[in-house]
Parts: C-alpha cells; structure tokens; sequence
C-alpha cells in the first residue's frame, strides 16, 4: 500500500508543481516536458526488461544447476545459523538460504547483472513459503532490505567514474585520485546496512543480541576493515585490476564450480541450465508492467521540476538553522538514488561536471552514489516478480536504512574531505 500512495504522490504533487510553473511562471514546457518523460521512461523500463532477459536466463540457469547439484542446499546447511535468526520464519536448512547468500555475495562484490537474477530467485522461493500470496513476508523485507541498503565492498563503477575524464570549466579533467573515495562509501554503506538490520530486527521482533550474530556482525567488520586496510595500501590502477579481477574470477569459479557439482551428482547439467533459464524469460517479462509504473513516475517527478524545489527548500532551512550548506550541492544524488539508479548516476556526474572531481560536493555525491541502492526500483521488481501488493514495513525500512547511509555519508565527507 505505501508504493501505491507514493506512486500516486508522483504524479500529484507533479502536476500541481507544474501547473504553478505554467500559470504564474509562464513555463510553457513543462508540461511537454512532462509528457515526453512518460513516453521515454516508458520505452526504458522495457528495453531494461529486455535486457535483463539474457542475463536472467544465464544466471537463473546457473542456479538451477547449482541447485540439482546440491550446491546451494551445502550453503544452506553452512549458513544455517545465522540465518535461522535474521530470517526465523524460514525452514533450517531450506535451499532459499544458499540464493540469498549468493545475491548478498554478489551485491558486496559490485556484480550487479548477476545479484539480480539470483535475488529474484531468491524471492520466488521465499513466495513458496508464504501463505499470504499478495503480502510480503519478514524474510521477504529482510531480505530486500539487505539489498536497499545497498553494502558494496568494491564500489568499481564509481571509480570508474572519477577516474574518466570529463568536461569541467570547459577542460576535461579527471580526479587526481579516483579511489580517495573508496574508504568513505564503505564506511557510509556499512551504516546503511547496519542500520537496515537493527530497524527491521525491531519491526520484526528479532533479537539481535545473540552469541551467533554478535560473532557474525563483528567477524563482517573485522573483514571490512580489513580490505579497507588493504585496499588503501594500493593506488589507483592497481586496485581497480584487483578489484575487478577478484570479482570476475571469484564469479567465473562460482560457474565452475556449479557445474562440477552437477557432474558429480550425474545430472544432466544442459538440460538444467535450460530449464532455469526459462524461468528467466518468464520473469524478465512479468516484471515488464512494474518497471514502467515506478519508472515513469520517478520520471514524471523529475520533469516537473520538483525535485529541484525540494533542493532549494532542504538549502533554505539548513541555512536558516544555521548549519553549514556546503552539502546542500551534493543531494540531488542523494535523493535520486532510492528512485532511479541511472538517475542517480547522471545527477553524480552532473555534480563532478559543476563543481569539479575533487570538489568536495563532487566527493560526496559520489559517496550518496555508493552509499546505498535504489530501494523503489528494487522493491518494485523483487516484489512485482511474485506478485506481492502488500509490502507492509518494507519501505519504511528501506528508507530509514538510505536515510542512515546518507547522513552517514555527510558526516564521513566532512571528516575527510572538508
């Protein structure tokens, strides 16, 4: 029901922005602009589906055969006693676990085209268990919790970014150090997460101060400041060959892998992998209609120019609180990201474009970038993929968990960078 009241919001408080622009602003594109949106975002949300096709149909393959090989119920059986308390409404030992485990693996790798045809996996074996059809279960928000909230150990794209040229003052230019950013948006990411956990563990009554997750939770920040550590020992080339050779190899051994485990059971490993990869076409097109209704939305919202007005009304109260505004320039990024994930993009770009790649706005717009995920879009999908109307506390969860990582992210930029 809250997609469906934010979903209406959209289009509302939209149009009336922009019939005062028209009216008493004499703004007469807007409204062209606004119809143009729906038809482009229209043709988006498809031409994504369509390209989640292949990958779902490769990766819900590979699942499918790491499942007949008894490879996701060993991870199962591994990650049984963690998870029987973050997720107690699922069986011990039930096969949804190992696809869990394997989005969230790929999720903190930054893998994105294969955390997402596992995930979707992972909510139609959830949707098994519940006996509610069309309302989202606790594993279910936990679970798209865990990926709103966005924990990524190797942020790539973002270097990337800072690592190409772009036009600033009229000269292309790069960051003089891509990575400087790299220990920041882990910081910002864990808090996220961190925080993700602790309110839908209070949501859902689950006791978070038991011997099993307290070791687990302080064995994750032992290996996050690890390769934190690690990680800022290199510069910038070398860490980005590493990272990006760690997690295509660590993905390539999981194929392998699966594979292996099918030949060892003596199954028919092809014959699998095309039966899962039906299972992909399938979902790539039952998730065509709810990519188009939170994407021309967003877009919709945008058009009307009503998120630069929440902008300028963030700007004016936190100068009139006395607080300094130096981030004000950053949130674009910050806000677009739980709607559109390439909106988000474009507006961290925009920024470094303005301000400059090593400006501090331009620094902390890529931190709001990092920092968390896209939770309508994610929401929209995951539970769109089985059907699911009634999110219950999944999207106020999601926020607060991209609340705490934005927030996070200010207060790190302004420790390192200001």
């Amino acid at each position: 029901m809250v997609l469906n009241y934010i979903w209406i919001a959209f289009f509302l408080v939209a149009f009336v922005i922009a019939t005062v622009k028209l009216v008493f602003m004499g703004d007469t594109g807007v409204f062209p602009a606004m119809m143009d949106s729906t038809f482009a975002q229209s043709k988006t949300a498809f031409e994504l589906a369509l390209g989640l096709t292949g990958v779902l149909s490769l990766w819900l393959g590979i699942m499918k055969i790491g499942e007949k090989g008894g490879v996701v119920n060993a991870m199962a059986r591994l990650l049984s006693p963690v998870f029987q308390r973050l997720f107690p409404d699922i069986p011990k030992g039930h096969p949804v676990t190992g696809s869990i485990f394997m989005n969230l693996s790929a999720n903190m790798l930054g893998l994105d085209n294969a955390a997402t045809p596992m995930g979707l996996k992972a909510m139609e074996q959830l949707q098994e268990l519940n006996q509610k059809k069309d309302t989202a279960t606790n594993p279910m928000i936990m679970f798209l919790v865990l990926n709103t909230s966005g924990l990524t150990l190797i942020p790539i794209s973002i270097m990337v970014y800072r690592a190409t040229p772009i036009l600033f003052n009229g000269t292309k230019v790069a960051a003089a150090q891509p990575t400087d950013v790299f220990i920041p948006i882990l910081l910002a990411t864990f808090f996220s997460t961190l925080m993700g956990i602790i309110v839908t563990s209070l949501y859902q009554r689950i006791n978070l101060l038991n011997r099993t997750l307290l070791l687990t939770l302080g064995g994750l920040c032992a290996v996050v400041a690890a390769i934190m550590w690690g990680f800022s020992r290199l510069d910038a080339e070398l860490m980005n060959t590493v990272s990006l050779s760690a997690s295509n190899v660590l993905l390539m051994t999981v194929i392998v892998a699966f594979i292996l485990a099918g030949v060892r059971k003596k199954i028919n490993v092809y014959d699998a992998f095309i039966e899962g990869a039906k299972e992909g076409f399938t979902t790539a097109v039952r998730i065509i209609p709810y990519l188009v209704a939170i994407l021309v939305g967003i877009g919709v919202f945008r058009a009307s120019g009503a998120m630069d007005w929440i902008i300028d009304g963030i700007g004016w109260l936190v100068a009139a609180m006395g607080i300094n505004t130096d981030f004000v320039g950053a949130l674009p990024t910050a806000l677009m990201k739980p709607l559109s994930g390439s909106g988000a993009r474009g507006m961290m770009v925009d920024a470094m474009s303005t301000y400059g790649p090593d400006s501090f706005i331009g620094r902390l717009s890529c931190m709001f970038q990092g920092a968390t995920d896209t939770t309508f879009y994610i929401l929209a999908v995951y539970f769109g993929s089985v059907g699911i109307r009634h999110t219950r506390h999944a999207v106020t969860c999601g926020l607060l968990a991209d609340l705490a990582g934005i927030l996070a992210a200010i207060f790190i930029a302004y420790l390192f960078f200001h």
